[in-house]
């Protein structure tokens, strides 16, 4: 595990090796640049292998060959090579948690009703600790107060490793909540754990364009004002405001003595999110926009006619008929506002992260071979087949990708950051990316009138 992915950068830091190691050898801690990470506190003498069966960045089955086995044949499955399997998609809201979450509520709906009617036991998902090293972690949770307060979108690194023990020491029925990666890395564990496979009844996925270290959680707290971040307590990552368009939410973190700072998603959250700021190599070379082997799985409504609503609006992807049964009874019951919607059109709202992890992965892919850096082998084929700006584009993220971390580093001292010294070393990066685009406006038109000439040529 540690030669094949953590020492070629592949490591996503989800835990399910250490959780699910025999021998109990690998444990999980944060790297210099806020990513976690196994390292082993003892030899490996056996040679199972098993901590590789299970990552989800190691060459073994991939999401499609998974989700044929767990949804193949159920009755009237879809399939499409962008979301996987699918049964029906939604998009709406719940009327009760709407408010109080990132989106519209329906996560933590599903989640609520799954502990109220009995069919499961726990629920698993990250939970604030109001500690400045560790904001969040996987929490194993049993009452429904405690999954409402724990709502909201998490950008900020959370491993398994604790909670996978538990699954395994105490038996019930789980519903675990997760990123297409950490939802792949359980089902290639429950394959090889008969005591995951039985007691994970229900797996919650959500739509991810890339993960974030802990070090992107300071940066976005120094950039809101935040002086001494080791005094911060909690943060929220999508506040919602009446006067605003759902997708320009803000940040708010507070400290040890209640006080809050807020910054808004276009005052300059969007500019380290966009341009993979703190971003893992490992998501690098990930395929999976949708979650593809979760039960069901939720994003945004990142659709026009949805986007301008401040309150939120969720899309549902389903795959297990018991979710979709419960969506069901929810409509007749007046619980969510729901209305089915074309998959297509679920497609069209995560087109840029499509786009980011099939395209350019492709591209992504092609750089990395031609180094001889290794990677794992991926449904999108390497290519350099791409126009030559978004060549550019891709590579000036990965150096900010890369440069991010390294300058957080150079600026980060006491527990405070520089954010000018920052800021300045990154600005010529920021600034070649705004030329490329602005080239990009230039292009596009240039295109057009040669191909509208091309037309009219042989219509001639």
């Amino acid at each position: 595990m540690i030669n094949e992915i953590v020492k070629n950068d592949l490591c996503i830091g989800c835990g399910t090796c250490a959780g699910i190691c025999p021998q109990k050898i690998l444990k999980i801690q944060d790297n210099k640049y806020g990513e976690y990470i196994p390292s082993e506190i003892q030899e490996c003498n056996s040679g199972c292998g098993l901590c590789l069966e299970v990552c989800p960045f190691s060459n073994r089955e991939n999401e499609t060959e998974i989700g044929t086995k767990i949804y193949g044949n159920i009755e009237g499955v879809n399939y499409l090579p962008e979301t996987g399997y699918y049964l029906d998609s939604y998009v709406g809201y719940s009327n009760e948690f709407r408010q109080s979450s990132a989106s519209g509520g329906m996560a933590t709906w599903l989640l609520t009703k799954l502990l109220k009617e009995g069919i499961v036991d726990y629920i698993i998902g990250p939970t604030s600790q109001k500690n400045p090293e560790k904001l969040f972690s996987f929490e194993i949770l049993s009452d429904e107060n405690s999954v409402k307060m724990a709502s909201g979108s998490v950008y900020y690194p959370v491993e398994m490793s604790e909670v996978i023990q538990r699954i395994q020491e105490v038996p019930g029925r789980y519903a675990i909540t997760g990123l297409p990666c950490f939802i792949k890395a359980l089902r290639l564990a429950a394959q090889k754990n008969k005591k995951l496979k039985e007691r994970i009844v229900f797996t919650i996925g959500l739509v991810c364009g890339q993960m974030k270290s802990k070090n992107y959680t300071k940066y976005i707290a120094a950039l809101a004002g935040n002086n001494d971040l080791s005094k911060i307590q909690n943060v929220y990552y999508r506040g919602k405001s009446p006067e605003k368009p759902a997708s320009n939410f803000y940040f708010q973190s507070t400290d040890e003595h209640g006080s809050q700072k807020k910054i808004f998603w276009s005052e300059g959250v969007s500019e380290a999110w966009l341009n993979r700021w703190f971003t893992p190599n490992a998501c690098n070379y990930c395929d999976d926009v949708f979650a593809e082997v979760a039960d069901v799985t939720f994003m945004d409504a990142w659709l026009p006619e949805y986007s301008k609503d401040s309150r939120g609006t969720n899309l549902v992807l389903v795959r297990s008929p018991e979710v979709l049964t419960l969506i069901q009874e929810g409509i007749k019951k007046g619980e969510i506002n729901d209305n089915k919607i074309s998959v297509e059109k679920v497609i069209q709202s995560q087109a840029g992260v499509l786009e980011l992890k099939r395209k350019h992965l492709s591209y992504r892919l092609y750089l990395a071979k031609l180094k001889g850096q290794k990677v794992p082998e991926k449904r999108e084929n390497a290519s350099k087949a791409i126009g030559i700006l978004k060549k550019r584009e891709i590579n000036l993220k990965i150096k900010m990708q890369k440069e991010s971390k390294q300058l957080f580093l150079e600026c980060y001292q006491n527990h405070t950051l520089d954010i000018k010294t920052f800021r300045d070393g990154m600005h010529p990066y920021i600034n070649h990316i705004r030329q490329l685009r602005l080239l990009g406006k230039f292009v596009l038109p240039i295109r057009l009138i040669k191909k509208i000439s091309k037309v009219e040529g042989k219509k001639k």
